[in-house]
């Protein structure tokens, strides 16, 4: 890329003597020389270091749904935050916040609040274990659940490792997890009725929980087939299985009630994060009242920093702004038109893509024009698609530097930028070669 890099790449050389890779998440490491350091964000744009402006689409992995350091938020959780950050006993304000998340999804009866999405999946994995006394897990390839070990596998490896698709491998995606818990996971790929059914007749009854998102949040915001969220609901019907609904990327952002709302489906649990809070430290796990009534009974659940007031807070302020104005329908028309507008210049340019996902989180593969799980996206022209992005990126138009990670939209996001943006990404695809 040939922007001005200057204060980034100075940072990222002190930042390598104290930190691992120079950063605190290995996601936001693009690589020496390249890796941007963050200055601030307002709206829809956010500065470097360096003063190069970005209409941002990466809105910090998905958590920002109304916009960087929006108004009515801050003002909420300053307010907050006066009276104490943080308490060993519960307020009012964690309260009115989980009857909100109740009021809003359809599939929760009852929730409990947690600091992080992995969080949330973490104490959910461990409840639906408690639930049906079992504890082999399915997940599918090429979805992230979060970091702790129970499913942290088959997420970023190159497929070729993944084995036989009849018969999927397992694979850790990083060192040091025991090797017992390769024995609870069962792996297989996204939007494959047949090979789903085919491990459950010789397995369901061992398993505890299949865990998905609504859609392929790791891998290029690849939706589901139609029919196939609810084959999975009426197969965890069938065996006693807990179905769990990842809805860390998709809650309150595809819609007011999550995929929950937007599928017409009703997990057992379901889990939150990312635009509960628009960039706060916030999640949640709730479901139905059967279940989620063991916690306490014998099932463990907590943490110190679960009702961190400025996450409460800032969760408070979202969730109402959320119900009070047309914030996720405009995004919507925005995110339509400038996937509409997506797909108009790939075929104009005659290059085969498919531009998939939600309007508030979507993304695009180069090569086909359809693809269905992580084993079809790996054939896909990834390396065009960074040439692409980086291109885009030197026009002051940031996606994320991983083509696995969807486009984010907020609602600061205007027309006027959505303009801007197929303007760049109509010359970008002139005249970066293929």
């Amino acid at each position: 890329m040939n922007l001005n890099k200057q204060k980034s790449n100075a940072l990222q050389k002190r930042a390598f003597k104290s930190m691992p890779l120079g950063v605190n998440s290995n996601f936001r490491f693009w690589g020496e020389g390249i890796t941007p350091y963050v200055d601030r964000g307002k709206g829809a744009y956010l500065w470097d270091v360096d003063g190069n402006r970005y209409i941002d689409y990466r809105m910090a992995f998905g958590p920002i749904i109304l916009g960087h350091s929006y108004d009515e938020v801050d003002a909420k959780v300053h307010e907050e935050i006066d009276k104490g950050v943080l308490f060993a006993m519960t307020s009012e304000l964690e309260l009115e916040v989980a009857e909100m998340i109740v009021s809003m999804c359809p599939g929760v009866e009852m929730t409990r609040l947690a600091c992080s999405g992995t969080e949330a999946t973490m104490h959910a994995i461990r409840v639906a274990r408690a639930y049906t006394g079992r504890e082999k897990i399915i997940k599918f390839e090429g979805m992230y659940h979060g970091f702790h070990d129970h499913t942290l596998f088959s997420t970023y490896a190159p497929v070729e490792v993944y084995g036989n698709r009849n018969n999927p491998v397992p694979i850790p995606a990083t060192s040091g997890i025991p090797r017992v818990m390769h024995d609870l996971i069962i792996t297989t790929p996204f939007n494959d009725f047949e090979l789903l059914e085919k491990k459950l007749k010789f397995l369901g009854h061992q398993v505890a929980a299949i865990i998905s998102e609504p859609c392929m949040g790791n891998c290029a915001a690849i939706p589901p087939a139609p029919g196939f969220l609810e084959f999975i609901r009426e197969k965890c019907n069938e065996y006693g299985i807990v179905f769990i609904l990842d809805e860390v990327k998709t809650g309150f952002r595809i819609a007011n009630g999550g995929a929950q709302e937007f599928y017409n489906l009703r997990p057992d649990l379901a889990t939150f994060a990312k635009a509960l809070g628009n960039g706060y430290p916030v999640a949640a796990l709730g479901g139905k009242r059967e279940i989620m009534s063991i916690i306490g009974q014998g099932v463990a659940q907590g943490g110190t920093y679960t009702n961190n007031k400025p996450g409460v807070a800032a969760a408070y302020a979202t969730l109402k702004l959320l119900q009070s104005q047309p914030i996720l329908e405009t995004i919507r028309q925005r995110g339509k038109r400038l996937m509409d507008g997506f797909e108009k210049i790939f075929r104009e340019a005659g290059i085969p893509a498919s531009v998939h996902g939600y309007p508030a989180m979507f993304s695009f593969a180069v090569g086909k024009e359809k693809v269905t799980e992580q084993r079809d996206w790996a054939d896909t022209e990834q390396d065009y698609y960074l040439k692409l992005v980086e291109a885009a990126m030197e026009r002051g138009v940031m996606p994320d530097h991983d083509p696995r990670e969807p486009w984010f939209l907020c609602y600061s996001h205007t027309d006027e930028l959505i303009d801007e943006t197929l303007n760049v990404m109509a010359d970008v695809v002139k005249k970066v070669n293929r």
